[in-house]
């Protein structure tokens, strides 16, 4: 159920709202933009109807604390307003307020605007999601045309980050920093960890053999050419939580637990969370899967060789609870 939170200092405006609302969403009450801001501390409301003319801490005061905290400044915000004019108008909406309401208000028009507001925050996202998958298809498709075995690698090790997220979560392990992750977005974020193979020289990236040591050197380089590639593309969007996942993965997830990994020879958690999980993942794709330069392991050989690899390429944690549930990566796996 959405929740809505209704800020105004007069206890009947309180009651009505509450009374309107109640029925469709989840709905708190606050006399104050100080107790908001307390409120907001333990609960994240999807609409806040906010009253202008309040004592200590007025409507534009509150909606200016709002909209400069990244926890906040997305809530769509209605203002409640017995005295409308239209500089008072303009200037609440360009210091972010998505629509007006006057007082004394009814019961259905509150209802109604309310409604209206939440079906356009969820097109938006809806839109802003559309987006983000078409650009990640996009530059995915471009990968997999340079790099066959990329394709399949893609989608495999979003299949695999889904499974150990969930046992992570289920087990309690890293969950303080997981539960501040949109889930779905990191996921699809991971399309991109790769990225940075555009840049690798056909000849390097194509080679049937083994590469030599200086090959081998040119082709580290792609988790930095795919941080490059990422910053580019966030520069020019403020929309970019994704592309914040993404780029920490493409850069880090080659790093190691013991420090011996690359490009930045991180040690233990100096490597994100992120670069942690989809180090595993990666690994245990390219294990179970045939290469131009090694058949593919079973998943019980492709197990032990992450299990002796605990605490010197895997963060521990990570590996433990993988190897509590392998037996769904198997299944995964088919």
């Amino acid at each position: 159920m959405k929740k809505v939170v209704m800020v105004d200092d007069d206890i009947t405006n309180l009651i009505i709202a509450k009374n309107a609302l109640i029925d469709k969403y989840d709905v708190f009450t606050v006399p104050s933009g100080k107790k908001l801001f307390r409120l907001l501390e333990r609960v994240i409301p999807d609409l806040i109807l906010l009253d202008v003319e309040m004592p200590d801490m007025d409507g534009y005061e509150v909606i200016k604390a709002l909209k400069s905290s990244k926890n906040t400044e997305d809530i769509p915000v209605i203002f409640l307003t017995g005295h409308i004019d239209p500089e008072s108008e303009i200037k609440g909406f360009d210091m972010g307020a998505c629509d007006y309401i006057s007082k004394p208000f009814s019961k259905q028009i509150l209802l109604k605007r309310v409604e209206v507001q939440l079906l356009i925050e969820k097109q938006k996202r809806d839109l802003k999601a559309e987006l983000q998958n078409a650009i990640l298809k996009t530059v995915a498709d471009l990968i997999e045309c340079r790099d066959d075995i990329t394709g399949g690698h893609i989608e495999r090790t979003q299949k695999y980050l889904r499974l150990l997220i969930s046992a992570l979560m289920r087990k309690g392990v890293y969950t303080d920093e997981l539960v501040l992750w949109d889930i779905d977005q990191f996921v699809m974020s991971s399309q991109l960890h790769d990225v940075g193979k555009i840049s690798i020289k056909d000849y390097i990236l194509m080679k049937p053999d083994k590469l030599t040591h200086e090959e081998f050197e040119e082709m580290k380089q792609h988790a930095v050419y795919g941080e490059e590639i990422i910053k580019r593309i966030g520069g020019g969007t403020t929309e970019n939580a994704f592309l914040e996942h993404a780029r920490i993965m493409a850069g880090t997830h080659h790093e190691k637990w013991n420090g011996q990994g690359y490009p930045y020879a991180l040690k233990g958690e100096e490597i994100p969370l992120q670069g942690r999980l989809m180090a595993l993942v990666d690994v245990y794709d390219a294990l179970t899967n045939e290469r131009p330069y090694k058949r593919a392991f079973s998943h019980e050989d492709s197990v032990e060789i992450i299990k002796t690899a605990r605490a010197t390429h895997f963060d521990p944690e990570i590996v433990d609870v993988f190897l509590e549930t392998e037996n769904s990566w198997r299944i995964a796996n088919g």
